[in-house]
């Protein structure tokens, strides 16, 4: 009870934050995110260290200055988009519909045509929150999120009470498939799909992501090809002026042979490229707090792996000694 308590404390807090932060004027918002950002930057050594690795790593021929410039740019804009999605528990569908622009729905509104659902496949860039929270209100069709469970069950519970709000139904990652399928054959639904974070081997599928091999996730590859549905990417892109556009690609010339272990691989490249290219038009938007590469180059993220060892030899020996006092 006590538990439930401090938890609802949390939610409550959160909340007061966000409705705090949905006060200040939109013009204003994008300065505070920066200056948000900025502090992060200063403050925040370990990710400011994998971020700056990442980009060492995919632009070795980049000097240390540059390097540097991005990866402030990288903080910034991730300042902002958290101002950004916080301010939208105080917004309606109108607020929705009048703060994020769109282009290419034609695209979209073709595939929604075949009847079969539409796979959006994106990445953490831009405002991919409230890209989701856009098409729901735009497009007026059931959208299944599927996310990673997030560890701490107050902010898990807050998030997802935004990923919800407009009709958006969200899924935990690991138990997500029969959910997806059920959602394109029988609902006809729009699912995004953030496919920009690694995998582990046994998972994945080996892919070429700027130039590194890595892993990317097939399960929107497999998707359209049992259940023949649509891809486009999809992104929520930041311009000039701060406002943001949802970018609607064409869908993907899908490979579809006898071979469905060789489509797949394929295919899941052909979406990995499509990403790549978008993240190489806004680099400074993407995530690159990520440890994209870990899988075949550990020793890129050594500080890390090294503490979440420490962290699990921690756990092991705390649970020896509980076993030992039963």
């Amino acid at each position: 009870m006590q538990e439930q308590q401090r938890a609802r404390k949390r939610e409550g807090f959160l909340d007061t934050l966000a409705a705090f932060i949905a006060n200040i004027p939109q013009k204003r918002i994008a300065m505070a995110g920066r200056l948000l950002g900025l502090l992060a930057y200063i403050l925040d050594t370990r990710h400011r260290r994998i971020v700056k690795r990442n980009l060492q790593f995919v632009h070795p021929e980049w000097s240390r200055d540059r390097v540097r410039d991005l990866s402030i740019s990288v903080f910034k804009s991730t300042g902002v988009t958290f101002l950004e999605i916080c301010q939208t528990i105080c917004f309606s569908r109108d607020d929705i519909l009048r703060k994020v622009r769109i282009r290419g729905e034609g695209h979209l509104l073709s595939a929604m045509k075949r009847q079969k659902g539409v796979i959006m496949i994106s990445a953490h860039l831009g405002n991919w929150e409230m890209g989701h929270m856009f098409v729901r209100c735009y497009f007026g069709k059931p959208v299944l999120l599927v996310a990673r469970q997030i560890e701490s069950r107050t902010l898990r519970r807050w998030i997802n009470g935004l990923r919800a709000r407009f009709g958006g139904v969200v899924v935990d990652k690991k138990r997500a498939l029969p959910k997806m399928a059920r959602a394109l054959q029988q609902e006809r639904a729009l699912m995004p799909l953030l496919i920009d974070q690694g995998t582990r081997l046994s998972q994945g599928v080996e892919v070429t992501f700027f130039g590194r091999t890595t892993t990317a996730t097939p399960a929107a590859a497999l998707l359209a090809r049992r259940y023949d549905t649509p891809v486009l990417p999809v992104f929520c892109v930041r311009g000039a002026d701060a406002g943001l556009t949802l970018v609607i690609e064409p869908s993907l010339c899908l490979q579809r042979t006898e071979d469905p272990d060789a489509d797949l691989k394929v295919n899941t490249q052909l979406m990995t490229s499509a990403i790549e290219k978008t993240v190489r038009a806004y680099p400074e938007q993407w995530f690159w707090f990520h440890k994209r590469w870990k899988r075949h180059y550990p020793y890129l993220y050594r500080e890390d792996l090294a503490r979440r060892q420490r962290r699990k030899e921690k756990e092991a020996a705390r649970s020896r000694r509980a076993s030992a006092a039963i």
